[in-house]
Parts: structure tokens; sequence; C-alpha cells
């Protein structure tokens, strides 16, 4: 047996149609994970793929007069190159459910299973939703229609084949009761747990009258059932049947990375295949939530879906993955628009890392003639060095919990820490004063928190990593996560400046240039807004929202709660007994469940931001005119 495999999968998409940027987001997520993995040193199996059978495809085939494999392959062709391969997924296999090595897996899996008395023969009544191909009795529809997607679905009654879903069922339950890691993230335990409870009915794992598929063995009048047929190129991929070695390494599969809309296929009909092949289970089956255009669901039936190729085109390949990464606690749904992609580049990748990357080497060159100083330990305030600490340790967690934004929320903890620590101790006042050694060691502590923020980026951008570490002098690119402990060495190394590393963007949704006077307002829409002066009493950080910061502002007649953006650029503790203007009567709003009423005047520049404040103390509910 060889040396164990990291084994993580994507769902196998659907190639109806061109993938959008929700199928994006799960495969760049999965990939973040995967290079994680590799910089830890753990040998690792990616596997994405294709799922590309069943009644909906050859129906679009037979739309555009072609055969069915010619119709899905240019999309598959698109999907390997531009799109994965611009996007940078570092897959280790690509599986197409049309392969002779899958084909060979399934009709063995399937012939078992008859044998064995798993799968048997019968006549099936009931409901079929084509556009996901699903199963359905009279009691799971909603108002006649598919419970998953909400459309139409279709009587069928023929000769199937069944899957005894029943016979497994208490054996399934009992095992999410033992095992609470195996289903996350914990609401969709609880989903299936329910879903089980109420009962599992034997499961049609044949089609007859469809050409387009696997054939079941010694019955080619009957073709597999498609969900049956892509689940299992989990196992196909693992080497199963087929490379004994890789399929000893890799199985049992370490996660199953998948939308919550097909969490029920992958915890409830996986797991029992598995348990009908005396197989062990995956460890866990993460079910991610939807990026949403406003409330709904992104697809290309619904008219909203986002192509990932004209993203990047216009912005790049590391913005479009910070943004994916980073914008949405992983688990949750978050909605997409592409002025918050605007303003995540803007904020995290252009102000706060370009700025300290800018800034570090600026003074490096000005003050040290562009060499890097080294460390005297015993006069170092440590400030630096234990923030990265603290994050290298965070990052480990978080990734290996899945918990990919809440990883990317340290890392830039850290580089604004950084860049806080640049004001508070002010390099250019230690070079007026000439404390050579002070100077020496707030150069070094910058220079080298960009080094580690280099490592430890290295899973979730393909392009900034490398780029920061050339203008620092670095020529080797990063090897192991390790690397990213505080200390290294630099003797001799000389930074080399160059251009911003993410340029600002700007954007313009709906103002043209040049028209400032169609937007200007009155005097009297102006005295329409209540600005009051208050003063904070309470401030605390909002639980899952890395920018938000909990307030409670007295405005000279009541306490109000006010949510603000603030959190990057003030402690809590800083801001109790701070005088500020609030604009009063604005329409509540809701952020994270909380409800703010007002919003706190700001102005910021450049990525910083300082809230308005009077210059000499007034009453609360002083007016602001």
């Amino acid at each position: 047996m060889g040396e164990s495999v990291w084994y993580i999968t994507t769902p196998i998409y659907y190639p109806s149609d061109s993938l959008h940027v929700g199928h994006a987001y799960t495969t760049v997520a999965a990939d973040a994970l995967a290079r994680y993995h590799r910089l830890v040193g753990d040998r690792v199996l990616f596997v994405t793929g294709t799922d590309e059978h069943g009644q909906k495809i050859q129906k679009k085939a037979l739309e555009k007069g072609q055969k069915p494999l010619e119709f899905v392959t240019p999309i598959v062709k698109f999907i390997r190159d531009p799109l994965w391969k611009r996007l940078g997924i570092s897959y280790d296999d690509f599986i197409r459910t049309t392969e002779d090595r899958h084909r060979h897996v399934v009709q063995q899996i399937f012939q078992r299973l008859v044998e064995q008395g798993d799968i048997y023969k019968g006549i099936y009544e009931g409901w079929y939703c084509l556009p996901d191909e699903s199963y359905w009795t009279e009691s799971k529809l909603v108002d006649g229609n598919c419970p998953d997607c909400g459309r139409p679905v279709e009587k069928v009654t023929q000769e199937s084949y069944f899957f005894r879903l029943s016979h497994y069922q208490n054996r399934l339950h009992q095992y999410i009761l033992d095992h609470p890691e195996f289903i996350q993230p914990t609401s969709r335990r609880h989903e299936m747990l329910n879903f089980i409870e109420a009962g599992l009915e034997d499961l049609s794992v044949s089609r007859m009258g469809v050409s387009w598929g696997i054939p079941v063995p010694g019955d080619p009048d009957h073709v597999i059932y498609v969900w049956f047929d892509a689940l299992t190129n989990y196992l196909t991929a693992a080497g199963y049947l087929h490379d004994t070695d890789l399929f000893q390494s890799a199985w049992p599969a370490n996660v199953h990375l998948v939308g919550k809309e097909i969490v029920r296929f992958h915890t409830v009909i996986w797991p029992i295949i598995l348990m009908a092949l005396d197989l062990p289970l995956p460890d866990r089956v993460f079910g991610h939530g939807w990026l949403l255009i406003g409330q709904a669901k992104m697809g290309k039936s619904l008219g909203n879906a986002v192509d990932p190729v004209e993203l990047f085109d216009r912005y790049g390949v590391d913005p479009l993955r910070h943004y994916l990464l980073r914008e949405v606690p992983f688990g949750a749904d978050g909605s997409y628009t592409e002025a918050a992609l605007v303003l995540r580049t803007n904020v995290d990748l252009a102000n706060d890392l370009g700025n300290l990357l800018s800034r570090t080497t600026a003074m490096i060159d000005r003050f040290h003639q562009g060499t890097v100083p080294s460390l005297d330990v015993g006069s170092d305030d440590g400030v630096l060095a234990k923030e990265a600490a603290l994050v290298y340790r965070e990052v480990e967690t978080f990734m290996n919990n899945l918990a990919i934004s809440d990883a990317l929320t340290s890392i830039f903890r850290l580089i604004n820490r950084a860049n806080k620590y640049i004001e508070e101790q002010k390099p250019w006042d230690l070079a007026k004063r000439h404390d050579g050694v002070a100077l020496d060691n707030v150069l070094y502590g910058l220079w080298e928190t960009l080094r580690i923020v280099s490592v430890l980026l290295t899973p979730f951008l393909l392009e900034a990593p490398n780029r920061i570490r050339k203008q620092l002098g670095l020529t080797e690119p990063v090897l192991q996560y390790r690397e990213a402990l505080f200390g290294f060495n630099p003797s001799g190394l000389s930074v080399r400046r160059e251009g911003p590393l993410f340029p600002r963007i700007e954007w313009k949704e709906s103002v043209t240039a040049g028209d400032d006077t169609d937007h200007a307002i009155g005097v009297e829409d102006f005295r329409k807004l209540d600005f009051r002066v208050g003063t904070i009493r309470t401030a605390e950080i909002v639980p899952g929202a890395d920018r938000l910061l909990k307030l409670t502002v007295f405005d000279g007649s009541r306490d109000r709660t006010i949510v603000s953006g603030i959190r990057l650029h003030y402690a809590p503790a800083d801001l109790i007994g701070q005088q500020v203007v609030v604009v009063a009567n604005l329409k509540p709003a809701t952020f994270k469940g909380i409800v703010s009423e007002g919003m706190l005047l700001a102005g910021s520049h450049e990525g910083e931001l300082s809230l308005v404040a009077p210059i000499r103390p007034l009453p609360e509910g002083a007016p602001v005119k």
C-alpha cells in the first residue's frame, strides 16, 4: 500500500450548456483546498469532470441535429480550456462519464448489486423531473411540481430496475448520527436526517426508451440512471476495479465538495451505494451555498448566469479568485454583484495589500539603499512576529475545517496589522532621529510580513504571490507552508520596486463622466437628511462578518443600533466614548440579522478611512448642517 492520498472532488458538471460563475465558485474553492494540502506536504488527488449522459442531453443534441457526444464534446473542451485552465484549476484527473474506464466500472458495480439482490427489476410508476433527472413520488411533489427546482414533472410508467434504498435506511441514519462530521455544514445534516426519517423508497435506477447512457449489463433495453452513473465517478477516478494501488491509497475520499442542491444525492443515494459495495464512506460531504443574483439562484435557464471568462478577461484571474473565495462565508449563500467584485479588488488587493508592498519597498529603498535589513531580535517589539504566528495557526485550522473565507480574512488581518504598524512606528521619524536599530527592525518586520503573506496566499491567488516575492528580492517560488514562519534570513537581498501590484479599478455603473450636473441635488433635498451628533456607547464585532461592527450610539434622545463597515479601521475598544455624525433618518436595514437604524459619516482616501466628528465636543443630538 502506497502513501496515503488526500482526495478531494467537485461534482462532475452537466455539459448541457456553458458553465457560469457559480460553477467556478465550487471549483476554485476545491482548487484552493487542493493547493493548500499540497503546500503542507500531502499527496493530493483532486478530481473534477463532466457528467455527460442522460435524457436531457439526448434531447438537446436532437434539437441541434447532433449526436449526443458530438453535442457535449465542444462544451467539455471549453470547460477544460479556457475556463479551468485560465482559472488555474490544478486538477489531477478530469473524468468524463463517456470514457471506457468509467463505463466498465459502472457496469461491474451494477451487475454486482443485481447479483447480491440490492438491485431488482419491477415496474416504476411515478413522476420524473427532466431538468434535474430526478424521480419523485406523488407525496414528495410541491404543488404538483419538482420539490427541488419547482419545474413541471412528467408521469412515467415503465419497467425499471430498482435499488433497495429502503434496506439501508436505518444503517445510514445511524451512521449520520454517529459521524456528525460526515455532512457539513450542520444545517445540511439536519435536512438529510429529516429526509431519511420521512422514509426512503427504493430508487428507480434504469430508464427505457433512452439510448444515451450506459446500458444495463445483459439487458440493453435499459440504460443506467444518470445519477447512479455520475456518482460512481468518484470510485472510477480513485482507481476502483482497475488500479488497486491508487484505490488503496486514495479511498475513502476526504472531501466531496458539492452545491447544496445536490447534497441529497451525495448523502443518501451515494453512501448507500457504498454500503452495498461494502466500501467505507467519504470523510466529509460539504454542501456549500449558492451565489445568488438578487434573491434568485444563478442559472442559464433563468437567464441570469454570469460568464466567468468575461470576468477574468475584464479583471484578471487573481481578483476573480479572491472575490469568489473571500466574499461569502463558505457554506452560506451569497449575492454576486460585479460592483462587489470591484470593491473587493480595490480595498483588499489594491489598497491593503498593494499599498503595503509599495510603501515597504519604497521605505527600504529610501532608508536602507534598497537592501533588506537584518533583525535585532533582542530589541524587536515582536508585534508582527506574534500576529504572523497567530495567523499561521489560524489559516491551518480554517483550511482543515474548509473555512476558506475565514482563512483569507485572517491573512488580510495580518496585512492590515502591518499597515497600521507603519503608522504606529513612523519609520520616517525613526530615520530623522537616526535610530538605526529600531528602523531596521521595523523595515525587516514589514518585509518579513509580506514574505509570509506571499506564502499564505499561494493556495488562493495564482500570480500575486510570485509578483510580491519578486519585488521583495526573492527568486524561489513557495514550496512549503512552513515557509510562512517568521524569521527568514534575508542576507544580501535587495528589493526590486515595480508598478502597482493591483491597479485600482474605476467603477462607474450608471453615471457618465462629465455628467455630474444631472445628479446634483438642491438645498431642499439636502435638508431632508437628518444629521446629528452622537456618542458611541458600545462597540462589538459582528460574528461571521470581517468588516462589520455593531455599535450603540446615543443620539440625544435614545440609543440606536448602527451596523457599520469600519472593523478593518477601528478596534471596538477604541470607539467607546467617541463622538460621531449620524444620519438618523435612513430607513432601517438588516445586516447579518441585525437591524441597523442609521449610518455614520466617514471620509476615505487610498484605503484609509476616518469617521467624521466635531472638532470640539457637542451635546448629543446637536444638528449637523
